[in-house]
C-alpha cells in the first residue's frame, strides 16, 4: 500500500488506511450509540471526507470492511446522497437550488453568476485556483426563500446574481 505526504491543505492523496489511531478510536466510540455497525455508515462517510476531502473507492473498501457491508453497498449510499465526494473537489463546495420554485424566481442566472464569479466555469468543475467547486441540487428545502445555496455548511437564502461577488468573496 502507497502512503503519500499530504498536501499543503492537509489532506491526504493516498489510499493510506483512514481509520486508524484516533479516528479509528472516534469510529470505536460511535458503534455503541447506533443498532448494528452499518447503522454508522453516514458518520463514517463524514469521517472520511473530512480527513481526505472526498471518498475514493479504495476510502468505501476500507469503509465497507469496517461496517460489515460490501464496497457496492457503501458506494450506492456515497453516490445517492450529494453531499459526499467522490472526486477532489474545491476547499469550498457551493451547491445550488435549480428546482422548478427557484428556477421560477432566476436560479440559472445565479447558477451562472456563481460560475462565472468563481472561475468553475462548468458544474461540477474546481476553480483553477483550487478555492471553489459548484453543483446544482435538486432541493435545499427553502422554496420561499428562493435562491437557496449551501457553501460548505452555510445556508444561504435569497441569493440573486448581484449578491454572488460579496458572498464568494468572504470564502478565501
Amino acid at each position: 500500500m502507497s502512503h503519500a505526504a499530504a498536501q499543503g491543505d492537509g489532506t491526504v492523496t493516498s489510499h493510506e488506511k483512514i481509520f486508524t489511531g484516533e479516528r479509528r478510536a472516534q469510529l470505536e466510540a460511535l458503534f455503541a450509540k447506533y443498532p448494528t455497525r452499518q447503522a454508522c455508515l453516514l458518520p463514517a462517510l463524514w469521517m472520511v471526507q473530512e480527513a481526505r476531502g472526498w471518498i475514493s473507492e479504495p476510502a468505501m473498501a476500507e469503509v465497507g470492511e469496517v461496517l460489515g457491508v460490501t464496497p457496492a453497498f457503501v458506494r450506492g449510499v456515497v453516490t445517492f446522497y450529494t453531499m459526499y465526494h467522490t472526486h477532489p473537489v474545491g476547499r469550498h463546495f457551493i451547491q445550488v437550488c435549480t428546482t422548478s420554485p427557484c428556477g421560477l424566481c432566476g436560479a440559472e442566472e445565479t447558477m451562472q453568476a456563481i460560475l462565472r464569479e468563481s472561475g468553475c466555469g462548468e458544474l461540477g468543475a474546481t476553480s483553477p485556483d483550487g478555492r471553489f467547486t459548484a453543483i446544482e441540487v435538486e432541493c435545499l428545502g427553502a422554496c420561499g426563500f428562493a435562491t437557496p445555496i449551501l457553501v460548505d455548511d452555510d445556508f444561504i437564502e435569497g441569493v440573486t446574481p448581484e449578491r454572488v461577488p460579496g458572498i464568494l468573496a468572504a470564502y478565501k
